[in-house]
């Protein structure tokens, strides 16, 4: 495995094959953690790991250096999954200053007993003089917590990006030009989609910022790093940072005795009929992180569930929470549903999650009671053709 991004410049995290959720993201291609050592006339590590894999961590390093050697420990973001490690390796570097913002250690406070601690704390713009190398720091509040900066290397043209432009994606290859493009730009697409969809203003301040940047390749804290492929990624988030709609249509519906099934497989029935790309989830049977990373480019919604106990059905009402939280924009769409005895909950429930996110509601909620006619079913695909040809506009 090569892990040398440039001269006296390697990799020391760690691969995470196994996880599989990460706060309610479903990491089905895993992760990894990446840190980062720079060897000059004095050294750095750019970042930690999660604490279970520390030992490994400070292994890495050990391999490549003597510990004693560190000199500066930077921390561009507090939370535990880049800085669980660092009470081990704090104790383990006795030399070692943490670098980090003002508001990071702050955090950092929070998180760990840091009694013992050289601080080195920082500001937007200053700089750490390695030798042959300057550390440059760049504050990037809500990227995604407010304590986040970047680090960069002028010399090397090398952005250490933090969470930006990651991917919950493990691999033995270290590079953008050891994995196929079309795999690691939809992990990049999942990671924006479920972890930082509702900080698009911050961040796309940060990408003019970062633009203004003599950039030959971008280290983030998750997934490969950009080297062939940085135009295409950067490209990519300028459509996410806006949620560029598509000309997609997005069917998400739950269902009790498929009576709201009927009416979502109609809906998906007149969609198909329009030139676009149409989806349908079944909520019970589709992770929610798969339905928000489409949803993201998606220029049209239909959402939908049968009324129980007068609310929605559970798995709905946690996928709308989960996107509402997520704040996606550029959307149209309705609610849609099924009901028995009480119009209340369902559709209408369905239809307030959308106007709370700010949905431009096409037309009133499609309701049925019990079992939907034919004529019913005929109302459902016209309701999906007027999604197509909503969505069409963005072909």
């Amino acid at each position: 495995m090569n892990i040398t991004l440039k001269e006296g410049i390697d990799w020391v995290g760690y691969i995470d094959w196994t996880v599989r959720d990460f706060h309610g993201y479903k990491t089905e291609s895993g992760s990894t953690y990446n840190a980062y050592l720079i060897r000059d006339e004095k050294c750095a590590v750019i970042d930690a790991v999660k604490a279970p894999f520390v030992d490994q961590y400070i292994n890495h390093i050990r391999a490549l250096t003597d510990l004693e050697k560190i000199d500066y420990i930077v921390c561009n973001h507090a939370e535990p999954d880049h800085s669980g490690g660092l009470p081990a390796m704090m104790a383990a570097c006795p030399q070692a200053e943490l670098v980090c913002n003002a508001k990071c250690k702050t955090a950092l406070e929070k998180h760990f007993d840091t009694v013992a601690w050289k601080w080195h704390v920082v500001e937007d713009g200053d700089t750490i003089a390695l030798g042959k190398r300057t550390l440059s720091f760049i504050n990037t509040p809500m990227v995604h917590w407010p304590e986040s900066m970047f680090t960069y290397v002028p010399e090397e043209k090398l952005l250490f990006s933090m969470d930006a432009f990651g991917q919950h994606y493990a691999s033995a290859f270290r590079f953008d030009d050891e994995e196929p493009l079309d795999v690691i730009l939809q992990e990049a697409k999942a990671y924006y989609a479920n972890i930082v969809m509702l900080y698009g203003r911050p961040i796309a301040q940060t990408m003019a910022r970062a633009a203004e940047l003599d950039i030959q390749m971008i280290a983030p804290s998750h997934g490969v790093i950009w080297r062939s492929h940085i135009k295409e990624v950067f490209e990519a988030y300028q459509g996410y940072v806006v949620c560029k709609p598509a000309a997609k249509v997005v069917i998400i519906y739950a269902s009790m005795w498929k009576s709201t099934e009927k009416m979502a497989r109609a809906i998906l029935e007149g969609a198909q009929e329009c030139n676009v790309h149409a989806q349908l989830f079944d909520v019970d049977n589709t992770h929610r992180t798969r339905i928000v990373t489409d949803v993201l480019d998606a220029a049209a919604i239909a959402v939908g569930s049968p009324t129980l106990n007068n609310s929605l059905m559970p798995e709905m009402a946690a996928a709308l929470t989960y996107l509402q939280g997520l704040r996606p924009t550029n959307k149209t769409g309705f609610a849609f549903g099924s009901y028995g005895w009480s119009k209340k909950g369902g559709a209408s429930a369905v239809e307030k999650f959308l106007e709370e996110m700010k949905i431009n509601i096409l037309r009133e909620p499609l309701r049925v009671q019990y079992v939907p006619s034919e004529e019913v079913l005929e109302e459902c695909r016209e309701a999906g053709r007027q999604l197509g040809k909503h969505a069409e506009q963005y072909k």
